[in-house]
């Protein structure tokens, strides 16, 4: 997982349910007509009853203008339970080259990819996996924009898709106040919400970072610890997803 800005938590409740079935009447790609028909469930559901999903994504870079899919990873889980044989993982060759500074980071190179299927061949299998769930994040602005643009380059349509951000939830309680003056002389750094530093807040062990399948599973036992430790399982799902 590269990182860019934490999304902030939603204000309202957005209709999901609704918003997906205009974009099952509106889409003109089977596929995609096929993922939102699936439907979603709605913000008053409990935690306890939503089907979660958590997903990260490897890529070249942060912009996805130029920078693309390498890997994608996802595990199912529910507020206490993480269901890792149930993980999948799909190598993807991305449209742009690979870059030094990426493969240092996610250890993906040219030779591992390059037997790797488009995105494109992936996409019924993955849509499948993910129809009806409630993405689990830690950052959403890479998982939605990234997974935006490799749509609309191969489907011309974009895809829209409710998430769960656990650096969204970690910015909530953890950057309410700007520091003040004094601390910034002091150079006094920002709480940390990476997925690391956030993990370990809990007493979650360290892990071995920037692997798609390995990183969805720590999004995962993050957002089980902090369903634990800061709301109760039947909080709806309007209170914290985007």
């Amino acid at each position: 997982m590269l990182y860019l800005g934490a999304t902030p938590l939603p204000r309202s409740a957005p209709n999901w349910p609704h918003r997906f079935a205009q974009l099952a009447a509106q889409s003109r790609v089977p596929l995609l007509q096929n993922y939102y028909a699936t439907g979603m469930v709605s913000a008053q559901t409990p935690l306890v009853d939503a089907p979660l999903m958590a997903l990260d994504l490897e890529t070249t870079g942060l912009d996805p203008r130029c920078h693309g899919i390498v890997s994608i990873g996802i595990v199912p889980l529910t507020t206490t339970r993480i269901f890792s044989s149930e993980a999948k993982q799909w190598l993807v060759k991305p449209r742009f080259q690979l870059t030094s500074s990426s493969v240092k980071i996610h250890r993906i190179t040219d030779s591992a990819l390059e037997h790797a299927p488009d995105l494109l061949e992936v996409l019924p299998e993955f849509l499948a996996a993910i129809a009806g769930k409630v993405l689990i994040v830690h950052c959403a602005d890479i998982e939605r924009q990234f997974l935006a643009a490799a749509m609309q380059v191969r489907l011309q349509e974009s895809i829209y898709f409710p998430v769960i951000d656990t650096m969204a939830i970690e910015a909530q309680w953890h950057r309410k106040t700007p520091m003040s003056l004094w601390q910034r002389l002091r150079k006094r750094q920002a709480v940390s919400i990476r997925l690391a530093a956030s993990r370990a807040r809990y007493g979650l062990p360290p892990y071995l970072p920037h692997h798609a399948v390995t990183d969805a599973m720590a999004c995962a036992e993050l957002f089980i610890a902090q369903v634990a430790h800061r709301y109760d399982t039947t909080t709806p799902l309007g209170s914290l997803w985007t």
